[in-house]
């Protein structure tokens, strides 16, 4: 059993009891392909991230859970866009039920190594054309979406 469950737009979802800041990570190389993890919590593919936690700004954020989740060190250059969408609601085993609050930061990697953590079955960098093969939640493909449309404005949704 998973210890995470993503409702999207689910009328029988548990009510939301909290709002937690978070981030994700819209990492590119060179080549053009994006840096992914299965998650092993849902078995879901995803950008790197996860919560702010006290005593950092949201940027150290983001360079810290890329670094933890993926072994690869970034840069913060720009915002994708802020979703907070109340039809998304994640349970989680302990029985916290989350409403989204993400902020997805576009990064560029400045070094390090691909690794595997405790939070992943696998990190690697994905072509934009073989995400459509994964097994990506709406909210990751929307955000996937907008990163790749690479808009001057962020979205705030």
């Amino acid at each position: 059993m998973s210890s995470r469950t993503d409702y999207f737009n689910d009328p029988a979802a548990p009510k939301a009891n909290s709002i937690v800041p978070a981030v994700t990570a819209f990492v590119v190389n060179n080549e053009g392909a994006v840096l992914m993890e299965q998650r092993s919590d849902n078995g879901r593919w995803g950008m790197p991230g996860g919560v702010q936690e006290v005593g950092e700004d949201i940027a150290g954020t983001v360079v810290r859970e890329v670094l933890e989740e993926t072994g690869i060190h970034v840069e913060v250059v720009g915002l994708v866009g802020i979703f907070t969408d109340p039809g998304h609601v994640i349970a989680f085993a302990d029985g916290e039920v989350r409403q989204e609050f993400s902020l997805c930061f576009r990064a560029q990697p400045i070094g390090g190594k691909i690794k595997v953590s405790s939070e992943s079955f696998a990190v690697r960098w994905i072509s934009k054309t073989e995400l459509d093969s994964l097994n990506i939640s709406p909210t990751t493909r929307r955000r996937l979406d907008e990163g790749f449309r690479n808009a001057k404005v962020p979205v705030i949704s």
